[in-house]
């Protein structure tokens, strides 16, 4: 009996100093994301440990907004971040250097334009029930964002301009508070923030909720030394990141996955995450549907008159580390189109 427990002790240390010898040859990381719903892959891929599975010690940074994001990766702070479509190109154009290399949130992959999980909510009794009815209204939007792009080509295709109505630059985490106190006549929001407004501000209408209108799309991405000193690493990262959007996908993990939601994302419990992270996309693939998303986007800032002139996507996309992924992991791929 003794010398049964002795060799069990024996395999446990031997365990214990394998895990630890692994710990110890991880590769550290700092992975940026959002402190919103649409940051549900990586939140997954350190809830779940399929970063450490693939040989990573990562550190999850959370910033409110893809601006502070960008500004820690700049300094430094965090290895790899998103950043939407609708408003890096404008970065990347006045010379920030940066490198994408896998999908982050949106349906990029298969189109120039994924919008799901924005929505504009009006307020009861102020006589809205359609788009055309925002003329001559308050309208809140974060100035600068996909939502604020997301009005003004949903005003421009229902023969209105921005100009029709009192655009109101409101803040996300602000977004309900104000719908609710009735700042605004209408607002302009995305998830999670669509389905609390519809939870808190009794009797509000969802007047719209995307239509394909832009790609509210993101991709994660580092800076070119970042990305390129260590391939091996970067790969890793790039798995892990697979792997998360595989089983973030999966409806049988539902339950869980809102549970790891509801510890990284502020003010939310599980059914919120659950109710919410319906209505958006989450791919890690990125490739010519990416590239066309990030045509699309450029072209409607050049519209607007805050580009000056088309941005080449393959200056920013690199397709090789999804690529590797999908060839030695086809089966993290395989639910979707």
């Amino acid at each position: 009996m003794t010398k049964i427990r002795n060799l069990s002790m024996a395999l446990v240390a031997a365990a214990a100093f394998t895990v630890a010898g692994a710990s110890s040859h991880a590769a550290d990381i700092k992975v940026g994301a959002a402190s919103n719903v649409g940051g549900m892959i990586v939140f997954v891929a350190q809830g779940k440990g399929f970063f450490a599975k693939h040989g990573l010690n990562a550190k999850v940074v959370v910033r409110n907004t893809g601006s502070a994001l960008t500004k820690s990766l700049r300094a430094g702070e965090i290895d790899f971040a998103p950043a939407a479509f609708t408003n890096l190109p404008v970065a990347l154009e006045k010379g920030i250097k940066l490198r994408g290399v896998v999908g982050y949130l949106g349906g990029h992959f298969n189109a120039p334009a994924s919008d799901t999980n924005v929505g504009i909510i009006a307020r009861p009794g102020t006589g809205i029930s359609s788009v055309k009815d925002l003329k001559g209204k308050k309208v809140g939007v974060a100035f600068g964002t996909t939502g604020d792009l997301y009005l003004q080509e949903v005003l421009k295709k229902n023969g209105l301009s921005k100009n029709d109505l009192k655009r109101i630059n409101v803040r996300p985490p602000s977004h309900v508070s104000t719908l609710d106190s009735g700042g605004v006549d209408a607002m302009v929001l995305w998830e999670p923030n669509v389905t609390k407004a519809l939870d808190k501000v009794k009797g509000s209408k969802l007047i719209l909720r995307g239509g394909g209108h832009v790609c509210f799309c993101a991709g994660m991405h580092g800076q070119p030394d970042v990305v390129y000193k260590d391939r091996k690493r970067t790969q890793a990262f790039v798995d892990a990141m697979a792997e998360a959007a595989h089983y973030l996908r999966d409806p049988k993990n539902a339950k869980e996955v809102a549970e790891i939601g509801s510890r990284y994302v502020r003010g939310m419990n599980a059914d919120l995450v659950a109710r919410t992270t319906k209505h958006v996309i989450y791919d890690a693939r990125i490739g010519g549907g990416t590239a066309a998303a990030f045509k699309a986007s450029v072209k409607l800032l050049i519209a607007q008159k805050k580009m000056k002139k088309p941005y080449d996507p393959a200056k920013y996309l690199d397709t090789s580390f999804i690529d590797s992924t999908i060839k030695r992991h086809p089966e993290w791929f395989s639910d979707m189109k």
